[in-house]
């Protein structure tokens, strides 16, 4: 049974707007370039169907090809990205398209509102520091997880909703922004993130905004042993569909 109403929000959205799960894209196990271009083609008939898509991956090359056929039809869109790293490589391997990449591929493609994007939860290791100096020379707004501990993030998206203004944006949530602790299940865990109170407060601190796409990513079920990563990833994606313009309360 479908649980249709959101009891601390009283979102109502499946009440409200119309809802439906429309399957998988089938993607190229052997060549990235063409999944891209796959995703890209089915995320074009999504927008030209007027549909807000909301995405469950995948790791999270797949934002990038989403956000193409997202920006073709919106424009530049802000982001609010939650993640423990900021995807803003180079490459890897010599490979310019993969996990580590895609915000830098769309920066460098016009598909961001770049004084429109706010990354939150990094933190961690990482391979380079350039990928760091490189969302500063964007003017990103970066909010590290360290000043997310021990703290309500209401203040936090409230300053979000004044950036975000009334320009289409994009929510997309890597499941490695929350601590391992809580979501285990990924591929690239990264001590000390944000727990899940603080996730719900972000995605419902989006409520109001004009949200045109959400997604959640990184969720690897071969790491999942308990199940509670895809738990909570799964009630996450319900948070963003109560945030989504047009749901009305019950």
């Amino acid at each position: 049974m479908v649980r249709t109403y959101n009891v601390t929000t009283r979102a109502a959205p499946f009440s409200s707007l119309m809802v439906a799960d429309i399957g998988d894209v089938h993607v190229n196990l052997y060549n990235v370039a063409d999944s891209c271009r796959r995703i890209r083609e089915a995320y074009q008939r999504i927008m030209a169907a007027g549909c807000v898509p909301l995405t469950l991956g995948g790791d999270h090359t797949i934002t990038y090809p989403i956000l193409q056929a997202v920006a073709e039809k919106h424009g530049p869109v802000g982001l609010i990205h939650v993640d423990a790293h900021t995807d803003t490589g180079e490459q890897a391997l010599g490979e310019k398209i993969y996990h580590g990449t895609p915000f830098r591929r769309c920066v460098e493609e016009g598909l961001l509102d770049c004084a429109r994007v706010v990354q939150i939860g990094i933190r961690g290791s990482s391979y380079t520091p350039d990928r760091y100096e490189f969302c500063l020379e964007q003017g990103f707004r970066i909010v590290l997880a360290e000043d997310c501990w021990l703290k309500s993030l209401a203040p936090l998206m409230a300053e979000v909703r004044q950036q975000m203004g009334d320009g289409p944006v994009y929510l997309s949530f890597d499941i490695d922004g929350i601590d391992p602790s809580f979501a285990p299940g990924t591929g690239t865990p990264e001590i000390a993130g944000l727990t899940t109170a603080q996730a719900l407060e972000i995605i419902r601190g989006s409520r109001g905004l004009n949200l045109v796409g959400c997604d959640l990513v990184e969720v690897a079920p071969v790491y999942d042993q308990s199940g509670n990563t895809a738990l909570l990833a799964a009630n996450l994606l319900f948070e963003m569909l109560c945030v989504l313009p047009g749901v009305k309360p019950y």
